[in-house]
């Protein structure tokens, strides 16, 4: 059951993505641009996002458990430090050079296209360096 509601709710992620043009790099780049060509329209999208988000929050502070699974994930923890500062800078920079994040990026691969495919590529190697490094960073420097 629960690979079905994975298929199901990552089908539904995919095709949103590709119908709100979160998939076009131009598109995307052009919503970062805001003191050039701005493209507002992305806006929507992350609206359309944090919404029902929102929403699935509230109900879960109801529920015991999911629907499909044994227990929900811990909440994240408010602690700002300097992992999330670095992490969330060089995603930040990656989106915006390249015009992808990891959720189209992963849909870009279904339509081909070799950007796509090295984004992708980066985007694995990167998921495997960094545990790596933040584990020879943390001990090389003690965590705040």
């Amino acid at each position: 059951m629960r690979s079905l509601v994975s298929l199901l709710a990552g089908s539904l992620f995919g095709i949103g993505l590709l119908l709100s043009g979160m998939t076009d790099t131009v598109k995307v780049q052009g919503w970062l641009d805001v003191f050039g060509d701005w493209d507002p329209t992305l806006a929507f999208v992350m609206g359309g996002a944090i919404i029902p988000m929102a929403i699935a929050w509230q109900v879960a502070r109801v529920l015991r458990r999911p629907l499909a699974g044994d227990r929900f994930p811990p909440a994240p923890g408010a602690e700002v430090d300097r992992m999330i500062v670095i992490g969330s800078v060089l995603f930040g920079m990656g989106w915006g050079l390249a015009g992808l994040c990891p959720g189209p990026a992963v849909a870009s691969l279904s339509y081909g296209g070799t950007g796509g495919l090295i984004f992708a590529l980066a985007m694995v190697a990167g998921m495997w360096l960094a545990p790596r490094l933040r584990a020879r960073l943390d001990r090389a420097v003690p965590a705040e």
